[in-house]
């Protein structure tokens, strides 16, 4: 099958699975989304035809081929829906058990050729693989925010993964205008056992009132040449998504120093997650 011929799915319509459909429908391919909540569904339809205009608007893509782009969208109510597709792309909340239970019933419903990859930033695919019973065929494909713009992809090879599950991948990242990076795995990967450290500790830096979150910002964009500092970027990902992963780098690696700061805890419980919910270490309009 060339790249081209792929049916593509795409599990979950938040912020990184609209991403997802979003790019793939760009870049020429057909593919349908899955979301449980109706609600959540059309709410990333409406992102997608929202941030499709914004590309016409700055002149990214014909505002003539918007429409077109769009329609090659599919949304479906029901995984069973997917089960034409060769390749789905699990986008849902960063817990193991939610993933494992998307694997499963996807498993379950697919061609057995077809390719079952995750964009998790941090779980094991070694761990979902197993859950299913083609491991060979499950990969990591790791977007980042926002998926549209944004190049990189990791690519993350289970301890199962095949050689042309990985070269098919790489390929079909590549026709999306992607960058892919191998990747073996490990909690984290690469992007984020290194990065949630950091947004971590400059958190400790606030709590331990080294720092004002505006201080600990400027320092990384003025002395570093940062875009954003990290506490805004931490914000910006999600506050209760940093938690879950730091809590599988703790997991996962054993080793202290991905202990979750505590300041950090708090704010989550105290539904403080950042941009999405109006505030984070800063206060956001609606």
């Amino acid at each position: 099958m060339s790249q081209r011929e792929h049916r593509l799915g795409v599990v979950g319509a938040g912020t990184m699975g609209n991403g997802i459909a979003h790019a793939c429908a760009r870049a020429g391919f057909e593919v349908m989304v899955h979301e449980v909540s109706e609600a959540a569904l059309e709410r990333g339809l409406a992102t997608i035809r929202t941030n499709l205009d914004r590309e016409a608007a700055k002149g990214k893509i014909d505002p003539a081929e918007v429409p077109t782009i769009f329609a090659r969208i599919h949304p479906v109510r029901s995984a069973q829906d997917l089960s034409a597709c060769t390749l789905v792309v699990e986008a849902a909340t960063e817990r193991l058990e939610v993933k494992q239970a998307i694997f499963r019933e996807l498993d379950a419903v697919l061609g057995p050729d077809a390719t079952l990859a995750s964009n998790s930033s941090s779980i094991s695919i070694t761990k979902l693989a197993a859950c299913t019973r083609r491991p060979a065929q499950v990969i990591g494909m790791h977007f980042f925010n926002p998926v549209p713009m944004m190049k990189l992809v990791e690519v993350i090879r289970g301890l199962q993964t095949s050689d042309a599950t990985f070269e098919a991948v790489r390929a079909l990242a590549l026709d999306l205008g992607k960058t892919p990076v191998e990747v073996n795995d490990a909690a984290g990967f690469v992007s984020n056992r290194v990065l949630m450290p950091l947004l971590n500790e400059a958190m400790f830096a606030v709590m331990e009132g080294v720092a004002k979150p505006e201080a600990v910002d400027e320092i990384f964009r003025l002395g570093m040449a940062h875009p954003m500092g990290p506490l805004t970027l931490a914000d910006f990902i999600g506050l209760d998504v940093c938690l879950d992963i730091m809590r599988v780098l703790e997991d996962g690696l054993g080793d202290p120093k991905y202990r979750p700061c505590p300041l950090l805890v708090r704010m989550v419980d105290a539904g403080w997650l950042g941009r999405k919910s109006g505030r984070g270490f800063y206060t956001y309009g609606a």
